[in-house]
């Protein structure tokens, strides 16, 4: 997804989508026997219910992805849930694409078959796509479980799982593991600290900056104080731009990664096996939370497909598969008063204290105009 290499390098390459040079969207009206079309549904009500969804999105077959690593909060097994569910093929593009990369694809492919279905994307990505128009409005069923603060009013996008920035170490090449954003201006730290991506580009390098702001004496309204973080991280030879994935985790070129905790915590139980000894901690000093939200493409070429996509994600089996890749899924709160959560899996999360608080979409568009403008002066030379 992104927010963190290019979203996060996936070890096992997903299934390419077929790339026709260009064409024309695919004939498919995706309706329903009694006339409904998908394309302008809001709801699954609005086809007749799921029953009728399901049926028009297996008439399509198909579902258009992109950026979706297997590796990157379980969605491998959601994606291979979904398939075995409903015997519809997930066709997943360039699975280390960042969230700039998603909406670059809907914008350049308007039209074509070849364009995206669904979107997971950084939170200020999803606002920015909004807000150009990109996405169709759609309530899942379990819609109003959805916290207020982590949805949009018109439905076009919601959060779905996440998270808190991390910082995670490879304890047998680094003597002492930094735990919190001071640390790593530490001189012992030269050339090993990471970001998994571009923070312009990528929701989790974003994210890390934002956290390294707050933890630097910023808030929600002053990301600057981040970026002076990295500048001050560059300048004493700390900062590394090579973008953290488990592959140069593995090679040792990225010994201390700020990522997310839930992909920091999926990585520490893969790498066992490797000899890695991976440690994961949430800085107290820069305590960030955030999470990627779901959106569908106005065009998209299946869009019954995609809308059943969306109810597969927000239903109890796609929460706790978040869950289990060690993601905060958004229906927790809910999920837990329903009785439907998986308590063991809710019990390996990172431990963290406190109530997240979440920037606002002002505050968010200022940010991202900040970076924009000043992080590779801040990173450079």
């Amino acid at each position: 997804m992104t927010v963190s290499l290019p979203r996060t390098a996936a070890l096992g390459v997903l299934a390419a989508l077929a790339l026709s040079a260009c064409g024309a969207a695919p004939e498919n009206s995706s309706t329903t026997a009694d006339g409904k079309n998908a394309a302008t549904a809001t709801s699954a009500a609005d086809l007749g219910g799921l029953d009728a969804l399901v049926k028009a999105a297996k008439k399509e077959g198909t579902l258009n992805a992109i950026a979706l690593p297997r590796d990157w909060a379980n969605y491998g097994a959601l994606i291979d849930g979904f398939e075995k569910k409903y015997g519809i093929k997930v066709a997943v593009e360039n699975p280390d694409g960042t969230s700039q990369d998603e909406i670059n694809a809907v914008t350049s492919r308007k039209g074509q078959d070849r364009a995206p279905d669904v979107l997971d994307l950084g939170s200020s990505f999803a606002i920015s796509a909004a807000e150009q128009g990109l996405l169709a409005p759609y309530k899942v069923a379990s819609f109003a479980d959805i916290p207020g603060e982590q949805k949009d009013a018109q439905a076009r996008w919601y959060n779905d799982y996440g998270g808190y920035i991390s910082i995670g170490c490879d304890a047998k090449r680094v003597k002492t593991c930094p735990t919190t954003f001071a640390d790593l201006l530490k001189p012992q730290y030269k050339g090993q600290v990471a970001l998994n991506g571009n923070p312009t580009k990528s929701g989790s390098a974003f994210g890390g900056v934002w956290a390294a702001s707050l933890a630097s004496g910023g808030s929600f309204d002053d990301i600057q104080p981040g970026l002076d973080f990295f500048k001050k991280l560059k300048s004493n030879g700390n900062y590394t731009p090579v973008e953290s994935t488990p592959a140069t985790v593995e090679k040792g070129e990225t010994p201390i990664s700020i990522d997310w905790d839930y992909l920091n915590a999926g990585y520490a139980e893969e790498f066992k096996s490797k000899g890695v000894d991976w440690t994961v901690s949430v800085p107290g000093d820069g305590k960030f939370s955030q999470y990627y939200s779901q959106a569908i493409n106005k065009d998209a070429p299946h869009p019954a497909t995609a809308r059943l996509w969306q109810e597969y994600l927000y239903s109890a089996e796609g929460q706790n598969l978040w869950l289990k890749g060690y993601a905060r899924p958004a229906l927790m709160t809910a999920m837990e008063k329903a009785g439907t959560l998986d308590k063991s899996a809710a019990a390996k999360l990172p431990e963290v204290s406190g109530t997240p608080s979440f920037p606002t979409e002002a505050q968010q568009n200022k940010a991202k105009t900040v970076l924009g403008q000043g992080w590779a002066k801040a990173v450079s030379g």
